[in-house]
């Protein structure tokens, strides 16, 4: 079954390599015995995403993705391999939606006037209020 993007984007299984790792950490018996963590590997060079989603991933300074532009994401925070599995999907999904929707363009704005000069009537004031202190103290 693909993994859908958006109603126009899908991710083919065939893109998604997915392998059964043993989990790190401590356990108990049976962690040396179960494979539980999932490697998920994703080659964003030659899959068919677009390349308005394939440049901008390609171009995050994230270390999951090597040189080569393979997206090595590594699963091992529950105890089944299911959960694992849908849980390297979903972070596969979070980071392709991080730079679907490009950012918006930030414009530099003016302050209002009224906006200046209510600052400067709260600047003089301050500036009254700590001149009449040092007034009472010479």
């Amino acid at each position: 079954m693909p993994l859908t993007i958006s109603n126009t984007i899908e991710i083919p299984d065939h893109e998604i390599e997915m392998t059964a790792i043993r989990a790190q950490g401590a356990g108990g018996q049976n962690v040396n015995k179960v494979s539980s963590a999932i490697h998920l590997r994703f080659d964003i060079v030659n899959s068919s995403l677009p390349d308005r989603i394939k440049e901008p991933l390609l171009a995050m300074k994230d270390s999951r993705i090597s040189k080569d532009g393979v997206l090595v994401i590594k699963a091992q925070q529950f105890r089944t391999q299911e959960a694992n599995r849908e849980d390297a999907l979903a972070r596969l999904l979070e980071l392709i939606d991080q730079v679907k929707t490009p950012a918006k363009v930030r414009r530099p704005t003016k302050p209002t006037r009224s906006s200046q000069r209510k600052r400067m009537d709260g600047k003089k004031q301050r500036g009254q209020l700590k001149n009449q202190r040092q007034q009472k103290w010479d």
